[in-house]
């Protein structure tokens, strides 16, 4: 397996509002390291880094973040879980860190991809969508980044419901309802109601 990406971070000495605008100023982005074993820590890091970092792991590959506390540098396996942008600028203004147990299942959201051209479509059907992204249960250094699904093969009135959905190895897909994913319909004709409703 290859190495994984690396994050260093500083203790956030200072909080609130007005020293966290001084932070970012600076380059400097302040973010929260929820530990699975609950000790959490209010850190910073670099926002050049982050960025690097973001570009290469996304949201679903685990990164090694390794924070500088007391003279000491000590690594946690853990996932970028959630961040705040700049309303009009595509910068971080905080991110949160997830400390993750490496032997254990996450359930987590991923986006699909569509590939191909359903054939119905070909035909004079229209492709209704209708999730473009679901929940699955892996472990951590297998989480994909995004799930394809092929629907070449569709014809009008066929589709695809979230157990249709083929995983890659070591990956469940999470619901409690069967619902759909998406339906080549008849140009005009009601819209799939399930489909519609259905909520992961």
């Amino acid at each position: 397996m290859s190495a994984r990406p690396t994050l260093t971070a500083d203790i956030r000495k200072t909080t609130g509002k007005n020293a966290n605008r001084k932070l970012r100023a600076q380059g400097i982005i302040p973010a929260v390291f929820y530990s699975a074993q609950g000790n959490n820590k209010s850190i910073q890091v670099n926002e050049t880094s982050l960025t690097k970092v973001y570009a290469e792991a996304g949201r679903t590959t685990v990164l090694d973040l390794e924070i500088n506390e007391d003279d000491k540098k000590h690594r946690y396996p853990c996932l970028i879980w959630d961040s705040e942008y700049y309303p009009t600028q595509n910068r971080f203004q905080h991110v949160d860190f997830y400390g993750i147990d490496l032997d254990k299942e996450l359930k987590i959201r991923v986006p699909l991809e569509f590939s191909g051209v359903a054939k119905g479509t070909k035909l004079g059907g229209q492709l209704e969508i209708y999730r473009e992204q679901i929940q699955i249960l892996s472990k951590p250094d297998t989480l994909p980044k995004k799930i394809v699904v092929d629907i070449t093969d569709l014809d009008i009135g066929q589709g695809l419901r979230i157990e249709d959905l083929r995983m890659p190895d070591g990956i469940r897909a999470s619901y409690e309802i069967n619902y759909a994913i998406l339906m080549v319909t008849v140009p005009g004709s009601a819209k799939d109601e399930e489909g519609e409703s259905a909520t992961v």
